[in-house]
């Protein structure tokens, strides 16, 4: 295995574990956040998604010698954000992490499990993920009205690295949010001193509680948008740059780390879609057989930024809450229009789709249960109407 190493392979799985932890975990704490966690349950999280994925990551890319990419389930984590407290409080939350591990499992090992989940309309999980990300990419244009000084700075950067390389946009726009940190923010007396603190690497353990309310609001549009949005287009990655992975296993063994994450505040992790092109396209090398090499150094970076996730959230505490709220938009406008996109695509699906979006993005709860799954159920339904209707027609 050694033989296959370089320093090509090596560079790009650097490359990727950056890109691929700053490029989203801001999305990760607002979801943590979202349902419940306390700033040091929302870095504990972070910590044990980052560790699990890089661990699972290495584990796949060894056993298969494909350049597997393993990443935390961002539109997962951005469902969070948008889902409100669970009654139970983070501990329901996490119980419904526990079960959204157990359906990725059962996915991977059950294959009529599996087509099941792969039998959801295309446009309606598209649909579903558009109507939970919007409301948080407002975040970047309500922090320029909350402060122009500080908000547009992040957004500009944003814009003007994304018009000429969309990957580094959003790691420029965190650089931004840390000068505009350092310099536009007035710190409270101490605040380093208490940054500082918390450089340990952050561990909680969280007793899960399982609860209906959010098992159906978190877990199973949490498995949904992880297998449609993560699972499946990274098998796709994989098959388009020549390599044949054998999905079922891969699904099962990201669903059994998914599940040791949890009890630490960790949502889900899945196989890697963009960062996947990263490992294995020919940047990573010319040699198809040498590339998961790129997976694995990837893999080992995710473990050491995960290490210290407690400085990440520590100093990111110490802005204004819509700051890095504008961050995790900017990070989810490129899922947002890919999703937008492909939800409204077909015209015989657009008004089930458009009905999924709109009740998703409203926000409703009705019976403690978010609108995510009203979306997702309202979108069946109509998609069902529309189609008798034609069929009678």
């Amino acid at each position: 295995m050694l033989k296959d190493f370089s320093p090509q392979a090596a560079f790009m799985g650097l490359l990727v574990a950056f890109v691929g932890f700053a490029s989203s975990f801001a999305v990760v704490l607002q979801g943590l956040k979202g349902v419940g966690a306390t700033d040091y349950e929302a870095a504990s999280g972070l910590m044990a998604l980052s560790v699990a994925m890089g661990i699972c990551g290495i584990v796949l890319s060894v056993w298969t010698k494909l350049p597997v990419s393993v990443a935390w389930s961002t539109p997962g984590a951005a469902l969070m954000a948008t889902a409100g407290i669970p009654l139970g409080g983070f501990s329901a939350a996490v119980g419904a992490f526990l079960v959204c591990a157990a359906f990725i499992v059962l996915a991977g090992l059950i294959r009529p499990f599996g087509r099941a989940v792969a039998a959801i309309p295309a446009p309606i999980a598209n649909a579903m993920l558009a109507g939970v990300i919007l409301n948080l990419c407002f975040a970047p244009f309500k922090a320029v009205a909350f402060d122009a000084a500080l908000g547009l700075p992040i957004l500009v950067v944003w814009a003007v690295v994304a018009a000429f390389k969309r990957l580094y946009a959003v790691p420029a726009a965190l650089v931004a949010f840390v000068v505009v940190l350092v310099f536009g923010v007035d710190l409270p007396q101490g605040a380093m001193a208490s940054w500082a603190a918390s450089l340990a690497p952050p561990v909680e353990f969280v007793m899960p509680v399982f609860t209906l309310p959010a098992l159906v609001s978190i877990a199973l549009p949490l498995f949904i948008v992880t297998m449609a949005s993560q699972n499946i287009p990274g098998i796709a990655i994989l098959k388009v740059n020549k390599y044949e992975p054998n999905p079922g296993p891969m699904f099962a063994v990201t669903g059994l780390f998914s599940a040791l994450s949890a009890p630490f505040g960790g949502h889900a992790v899945n196989l890697a879609a963009i960062t996947a092109a990263m490992c294995a396209g020919e940047d990573a090398h010319a040699d198809p057989g040498r590339r998961y090499w790129a997976a694995i150094i990837a893999g080992i970076g995710y473990v050491l930024l995960g290490l210290a996730a407690g400085a990440v959230t520590g100093f990111v505490s110490l802005a204004p809450p819509i700051l890095i709220q504008s961050v995790a938009g900017l990070a989810l406008i490129s899922a947002f229009s890919g999703s937008s996109v492909a939800a409204f695509q077909a015209p015989e699906t657009r008004e089930a789709a458009a009905v999924t979006f709109l009740v998703t993005a409203s926000g409703i709860s009705i019976l403690g249960i978010s609108g995510a799954f009203w979306g997702l159920i309202a979108g069946v339904a109509m998609l069902g109407l529309v189609k008798l209707a034609r069929a009678r027609g």
